[in-house]
């Protein structure tokens, strides 16, 4: 009976009509997916499409077994004389039809692939470097590090943090926009063109510059450049003292300003860069750390540390280097390692100590929310927070930090939207780029995470990798991904050998066997930080939300941003019957209830008070 089945099936054109109906809907899709968007066609067009092509399908296979085609046209089957058929003659075009269908599929997909997905990530890119108008265009700037030419040529981060000191001054003004420290840095020592850095970072004008420091003594050149023509609009020597180097910062900002016309207000109009120290050695100490907490490489934190330990030494009142002390300890233990405990509690100190100097200090507010989102108290970390975006609405620890905590607790959409306003005013900086690699990933947009990737690779940041390495194991191109998921591993703080990472990236998508292999190399680093997100990915939900709950790893980031993916192990926690005991007892459940839900998980009231659903 099942061969007659399967013989009158395919009498009836049944099956071709299946393979013809789902090639044809993956052309429709596809095309349709790429075009709508070029005709602002609104976001649930595309999707409307989808579901009416999916639930034709089955109607139109109970058509193809009900009628047949008659050269009088369609009859029920069993009206048809079998002498009277041409079905075999309907197989034969159906099968001519599905070859060109075909055809016509793989064409589309090559000149989607070469032709059209490199144009929508050039637009992509082009469309998050560009400024908002152009009367940004006219007044913005980049801050470009100063060159050292101090006759021992020892004062690098010195240099490069008098540069920093005026990009802040100078993104305190309303009227202009500045480009983003990690961005502008980006192009120390690499000779670019300068009309080409003005185009990347969306800015009209350049300011170069250099340092000479002797002694007390220092001078400071700087030149301002119009990037569209690499013209010089002005340059001009500052001569001063250590003592005085707030009043050279005050002279070039305002210099800056009044060359591009920047209209000061309010407080600005009277002064642009406030004296936060009267100790020239405790301010000069204190610009070389800032330069070192930025690296966060090798030993640039501890380094960065000590010279602040220094600065606040000479003056206990210099409210941002305590600021600046709490930010370096707040990540030692992520990029260095130490015990998470000890350094949480100096820099919740520190940043305290900035706050009773200072009760307007952005970064010291955003230090102590991160350390409370590391030690997982989640709803403790919002106050804090929401005092640093109203103290520092541009800082990018702000920023980042904010996005972070966003992304982690499941708001993804609300992390993506701080990103892109960072982004605006930054487009270089890895750690946002990303961040919008991850969110694209998470709704599905892989042709932008993998644009954001390869923007991050030219900049040589681990991150890439680890957006490589999820994309890679979609494709079935395990050796690569591999490859980038054991460099990953290695940078970001994982003790795992690359052998050991290398079985648990195939574990993790490569089969059962490898997976059992994995969790037995698993069972030797338990105490590993990044141990409990690799049992997520290896599909142990149960046994990774213990060893997080239990664990006295810091990294909150690290760990929960993994419940939002779009892999099945990520859908498999979220939605175990323990992630709702877990997400109870870690305080991420009272987080939301008093905030706001995870994009994927809503209220169940009728499991509960405390039942929720994750998709």
């Amino acid at each position: 009976m099942q061969m007659n089945f399967i013989a009158e099936l395919k009498r009836r054109n049944v099956i071709r009509m299946a393979g013809l109906y789902l090639v044809g809907a993956w052309l429709i899709t596809q095309v349709s997916s790429t075009v709508l968007p070029m005709f602002d066609a609104p976001a649930w067009l595309p999707r409307s499409i989808v579901i009416v092509l999916a639930i034709g399908f089955v109607p139109a296979l109970i058509f193809a077994w009900v009628f047949e085609l008659t050269p009088e046209g369609l009859k029920r089957d069993a009206e048809v004389k079998p002498e009277e058929s041409i079905a075999p003659q309907t197989a034969r075009r159906m099968d001519r039809l599905i070859i060109a269908t075909l055809i016509l599929a793989l064409v589309y997909f090559a000149f989607d692939k070469f032709a059209l997905a490199p144009r929508r990530e050039a637009t992509m890119i082009a469309d998050a470097q560009q400024p908002a108008s152009s009367q940004t265009r006219a007044k913005s700037i980049a801050v470009l590090p100063f060159t050292d030419l101090s006759p021992g040529h020892d004062q690098e981060y010195f240099s490069d943090g008098m540069a920093e000191e005026i990009l802040n001054a100078l993104a305190q003004i309303k009227d202009l926009k500045v480009a983003g420290r990690t961005s502008s840095f980006y192009y120390k020592g690499k000779n670019e063109d300068l009309r080409a850095i003005g185009k990347a970072l969306g800015v009209a004008n350049i300011l170069e510059g250099s340092v000479r420091k002797q002694g007390e003594k220092v001078r400071i050149t700087a030149q301002l450049i119009q990037a569209s023509d690499d013209s010089h609009l002005w340059s001009q020597a500052f001569d001063g003292d250590l003592s005085d180097v707030f009043e050279l910062q005050e002279r070039i900002a305002r210099a800056i300003t009044d060359q591009l016309k920047v209209v000061l207000q309010g407080d600005q109009a009277t002064r642009l860069v406030p004296v936060a120290t009267a100790n020239a050695d405790a301010y000069a100490l204190f610009v070389e750390a800032q330069t070192l907490v930025n690296r966060r490489v090798g030993d640039s934190l501890p380094q960065a540390i000590a010279l602040l330990q220094k600065a606040t030494a000479l003056d206990p009142k210099f409210a941002r280097a305590w600021s600046k002390q709490a930010i370096a300890y707040a990540v030692l233990a992520q990029y260095v390692g130490g015990d998470w405990q000890v350094n949480w509690k100096l820099s919740d100190q520190a940043a305290r100590n900035a706050l009773a100097i200072d009760p307007n200090d952005a970064e010291a507010y955003a230090a102590l929310s991160y350390n409370q989102f590391s030690q997982r108290h989640y709803v403790a970390m919002v106050e804090p927070m929401q005092r640093a975006r109203e103290f520092g609405p541009d800082n990018l620890a702000v920023n980042y930090w904010d996005a972070n905590e966003l992304a982690a607790t499941g708001r993804s959409r609300e992390a993506e939207a701080r990103i892109d306003a960072a982004l605006i005013n930054d487009p270089a900086n890895t750690l946002l780029l990303f961040y919008k690699g991850s969110l694209r990933w998470r709704a599905g947009d892989a042709a932008a995470s993998m644009a954001m990737a390869r923007r991050i690779e030219d900049r040589g940041a681990a991150f890439a990798g680890l957006l490589d390495a999820w994309h890679d194991a979609t494709i079935g191109a395990f050796d690569a991904g591999a490859k980038h998921f054991v460099s990953m591993g290695s940078r970001l703080g994982s003790k795992v050998s690359a052998a050991d990472l290398e079985a648990i990236y195939r574990g993790s998508y490569q089969g059962e066997a490898l997976r059992q292999t994995a969790l037995t190399i698993m069972d030797a680093h338990a105490e590993d930080d990044w141990a409990p997100t690799f049992l997520l990915q290896l599909g142990e939900p149960e046994r990774s939300f213990d060893l997080y709950e239990h664990g006295r790893s810091g990294l909150s980031d690290g760990y929960l941003n993994w419940l939002w993916q779009p892999e099945a192990w990520s859908r498999k926690a979220r939605q175990s019957p323990a992630f709702q005991g877990f997400a109870k007892r870690i305080g991420l459940l009272d987080y939301w209830k008093q905030n706001r839900w995870p994009d994927l998980c809503s209220p169940t009231p009728k499991n509960g008070p405390d039942g929720f659903t994750c998709k």
